[in-house]
């Protein structure tokens, strides 16, 4: 039997699905983070490890791993020729790199179809398809990007916090609380930032929320940012009318509530997640003609 392999690689985690050549998956695995950019070299071991684990809960031999072809949808590949690097130096038979929102456009909304993804989480990017051709936005990380995301959320929440303690700005409950996570202590606060990831900040953006629907109005105003954040992304995407729009990650929910209702009526549910668009495009290129819909 022919098989076909999908992966969504992220910063954090990597899944795999091994799937027949009609995409229909038999085995999941997962491993550590896929960040190309942030580590080629681990993202391959973390690639290959997943697959590994895949093919053993078919209960396949991972050997077959050489003469199987993948589609693989990373972070990372929006940036230099890291994606081509990779492709070099996996153990597929055959490799496709491609951006990890294009697999999650395709999961959300049916390969090769029009319509947009919104990713809302520790980061966020946009994509949108019209007429067969992809438009990015947004995806360029926490320096410089990221705008609405967990990670600015958290970040903003603790520079308002800072704020308060000097008096700069009216302090509120949920800024009370943040300062007392650290002891009472601004200087903790600097301390936390030197060495913090954009998730270790996006770990904040909970309490963001949560203090919100109370009314705190140091929250309502950074979410009030975050979402004008968004819309401008969404703006900047110029969706026609009736164009299915998808909200992605652990923030869309949360989101979702807060768009105007210019977005809400494009709202859809996705139709699956970014491993079954991964799984459908390498059932596409690599599977043959006989297909599942997914």
């Amino acid at each position: 039997m022919k098989f076909v392999v999908g992966i969504d690689g992220g910063g954090t985690g990597c899944r795999a699905a091994l799937a027949t050549a009609a995409g229909q998956i038999v085995g999941r695995g997962k491993a550590g983070p896929a960040n190309i950019r942030t580590d080629l070299s681990r993202a391959r071991e973390n690639i290959v490890d997943a697959a590994t684990q895949a093919f053993k809960e078919a209960g396949h031999d991972p050997a077959l791993i050489t003469s199987t072809g993948a589609v693989l949808g990373l972070a990372g590949t929006n940036v230099g020729t890291y994606a081509q690097q990779l492709e070099t130096i996996l153990p597929f038979a055959q490799s496709r790199v491609v951006n990890d929102a294009l697999i999650a456009l395709d999961g959300a909304v049916g390969e090769g179809r029009d319509g947009a993804i919104a990713i809302l989480g520790t980061g966020t990017a946009y994509l949108v398809r019209r007429n067969g051709k992809a438009r990015a936005v947004g995806g360029w990380g926490f320096q410089v990007g990221d705008q609405g995301s967990g990670g600015r959320i958290g970040r903003d929440l603790l520079e308002e916090t800072l704020l308060a303690h000097d008096g700069i700005r009216p302090a509120s409950p949920l800024t009370a609380e943040i300062l007392a996570v650290f002891r009472g202590d601004p200087q903790d606060v600097v301390e936390f930032t030197i060495n913090a990831s954009p998730g270790d900040y996006g770990g904040f953006a909970p309490k963001v929320f949560e203090y919100a629907s109370r009314g705190d109005p140091v929250a309502e105003m950074i979410l009030a940012r975050a979402v004008a954040a968004v819309e401008a992304s969404l703006a900047a995407l110029d969706l026609d009318e009736g164009m299915p729009l998808c909200l992605l990650g652990g923030l869309a929910p949360l989101h979702a509530k807060r768009l105007s209702p210019r977005y809400q009526a494009l709202l859809r549910e996705p139709r699956t997640d970014a491993l079954g668009g991964a799984v459908a495009m390498a059932a596409r290129l690599f599977g043959g003609t006989e297909r599942a819909d997914v």
